[in-house]
């Protein structure tokens, strides 16, 4: 009621004080067209001198959502003229202009909303993180409800045609800020991090987000490696909280149910008709709904990483060495030490492949990416002052690297291989100088055991590629690796290595008489191997056939979206030919991987990491919008 009276006060009272919006009598309903209240100066004067009336009537006004163009111009301009006096004692009259619907509202506004805030800041800095607060809060978009007989029918993310233009202004807002205070980067990391959306949120929710921050390096390349830590770290939870074996039976599941659906009847629909031509392709979305999400943020990040390193379409050097560097020291806290993720280092697979114009420099980028990061995953390998669990991993990547990177030339294969085996036979010999009995045990040896693994997975994928054009000098090659002393000393890697791996191995170099394992491997098969209780409980025991609890990180990519990208320069796996094969049938595979056909089991092993192939165990640019075709291919 008295909030009523005072209306109706300024009404009679305070006319002068009220603007007249010109529109159309007859409209309905009525536009509201009445400011109510003195001057922001006045209310201001008034609030400190105890009289609060007019000051709360200003917050209700700013609060309503209903305002229109002209009254937040005019209220910004009078705000900006008394902008000194909105220190620390006006927060919530503050907080409440921030919550004004700018963005996307008339050029007018959004010129004016920019200064006040221009203004705001470099009067008054304790207001900073507030304001980078609201503008974080536009970097998606808005959800909208439907309510039907009071129930919520939908809560889907509104897809806006306007948001490539209100993300525009959300930036230009960060950069005019930055002017006017050139500390804001160190305020505004924090704040990216609370506003990060869950990783449970949609995918255009996540991707809009990780577009607008990785934007922000752009004009503030001072986070940039900070802002990918952030972006990357989300997406590592992603990723192994989708473990391959999942997402291969979500896609099968989903291909079944598809076929289950399909007409049984010729010629009564025709389907090709009755898909959209802009509407989603079926055969990109992901079945599994983390795989999807983390798909499309995949596609962003590479997006960026290709437009970043690119300058009017041509490779820049310097750009590409910069982003190198930055992913490469992620790659150093978040993704090396992550046990059985799947997807996400495929970041710096895709930086590696980048080539530059011949005509531009004597040898490829990739090539000189390629063999910093395999010379960075070796010194991790060879270094005694690095956990054992990350000389082993960077083992792994080393060896699936080699192995799977169609850019990486053979000479550059060649030579990690003369590293690995020197490295391999000198430990050998440390052992054998030792005066001790070396026993097979993988707490004391487990680097050799994986340098081992990653020689034999090399050799396996490139070994053709090594003989292809002078069989002869192929064959020398291989001979000089002195393998035999390798696979007979006895720290005997042969029984660590993984059986599929080790089977191949040896099908391979008894085709070329490079050296004979069978009599090894038929020796450890008749020993028992390590065996421990099921975690179930009760009798029953279980066989540990991956006692490394190896991981190839650069096994068959399964996301969709971001595929196409790392599809041509991917190094399939290949059938062996009939000369090649293994006297078994252990060596039949049907599938790209010829790890696919022999899974190790590890359920149940007391005192291990969590292995890649247990599926029960889980853990946690300048554009406006994302392309449309990263959310919709």
């Amino acid at each position: 009621i008295n909030f009523l009276v005072v209306r109706l006060k300024r009404i009679y009272h305070n006319s002068g004080n009220m603007e007249i919006d010109a529109r159309d009598f007859l409209n309905s309903p009525p536009v509201k067209t009445v400011r109510f209240g003195g001057s922001v100066a006045d209310t201001l004067a008034k609030h400190k001198q105890g009289d609060s009336s007019d000051y709360e009537l200003l917050k209700h006004q700013l609060a309503d959502p209903d305002i229109r163009d002209a009254q937040i111009i005019n209220w910004l301009q009078e705000f900006r003229n008394s902008v000194t006096q909105l220190t620390k004692d006006h927060e919530q009259l503050i907080y409440t202009i921030l919550r004004l619907p700018w963005v996307g509202r008339s050029p007018a506004v959004v010129e004016e909303y920019m200064a006040f805030l221009g203004n705001l800041v470099s009067a008054q800095t304790v207001y900073l993180c507030a304001c980078l607060r609201m503008v974080v809060s536009h970097f998606t978009p808005k959800r909208v409800t439907i309510c039907e007989a009071g129930v919520d029918i939908s809560d889907s993310d509104d897809e806006d045609e306007n948001l490539p233009r209100n993300f525009d202004q959300c930036h230009q807002a960060l950069q005019l800020i930055t002017r006017y205070v050139p500390s804001t980067s160190r305020f505004l990391m924090p704040i990216l991090h609370e506003n990060f959306p869950f990783i449970q949120k949609s995918s255009r929710t996540l991707e809009c987000y990780v577009h607008n921050v990785l934007r922000v390096t752009v004009y503030m390349p001072s986070i940039r490696r900070d802002v990918l830590e952030l972006i990357i770290g989300k997406m590592l939870k992603l990723d192994v909280s989708a473990s391959r074996s999942d997402i291969e039976e979500a896609e099968e599941n989903a291909v079944q149910n598809q076929r289950a659906e399909e007409p049984t009847e010729e010629g009564l629909f025709d389907m090709d008709e009755d898909m959209s031509a802009d509407g989603p392709c079926r055969t990109t979305v992901m079945a599994h709904p983390v795989a999807d999400r983390l798909d499309t943020l995949m596609a962003v990040l590479m997006a960026y990483i290709k437009d970043f390193c690119h300058v009017n379409g041509s490779l820049s050097v310097e750009r590409t060495k910069d982003l190198y560097r930055d992913l490469l020291s992620v790659f150093d806290k978040l993704i090396l030490p992550t046990h059985a993720s799947c997807h996400v280092q495929y970041t710096l697979f895709y930086l590696c492949s980048f080539r530059m114009s011949p005509v531009c420099i004597v040898f490829p980028v990739s090539q000189a990416l390629a063999e910093a990061f395999l010379d960075h995953l070796w010194k991790i390998l060879q270094s005694p002052s690095q956990p054992a669990v990350l000389r082993q991993a960077a083992a792994g990547y080393l060896g699936s690297f080699l192995a799977r990177a169609k850019f990486i030339p053979v000479l550059t294969v060649r030579g990690c291989l003369d590293l690995l085996i020197s490295w391999t036979h000198r430990y050998i010999d440390s052992q054998d100088s030792s005066g001790r009995q070396a026993c097979c045990d993988i707490s004391l040896h487990g680097p050799f055991y994986t340098a081992c693994q990653a020689i034999f997975y090399t050799l396996i994928f490139r070994h053709r590629a090594m003989l292809e054009g002078n069989m002869k000098k192929g064959l020398e090659y291989l001979q000089s690796l002195n393998l035999e002393r390798l696979v007979m000393c006895q720290l005997n890697p042969l029984k660590v290595c993984l059986p599929a791996v080790t089977s191949m191995f040896a099908a391979i170099t008894r085709t070329y008489q490079v050296v004979f394992c069978y009599t090894i491997i038929e020796r450890n098969n008749r020993h028992v191997l390590p065996v421990v209780r099921s975690s179930a409980g009760g009798d029953s025991v279980t066989t540990n056939t991956n006692p490394l609890d190896s991981f190839f990180p650069f096994d068959p990519y399964l996301l969709r979206r971001s595929g196409h990208l790392i599809e041509p320069l991917y190094q399939v796996w290949e059938e062996l030919s009939d000369a090649e094969q293994l006297p078994t049938k252990t060596g039949q595979q049907d599938e790209d991987d010829f790890l696919c056909g022999e899974t190790p089991q590890t359920e149940g092993i007391v005192g291990m990491t969590p292995s890649s192939y247990d599926s029960s165990l889980r853990s946690p640019s300048g554009m406006g919008s994302p392309p449309i075709g990263f959310q919709r291919p």
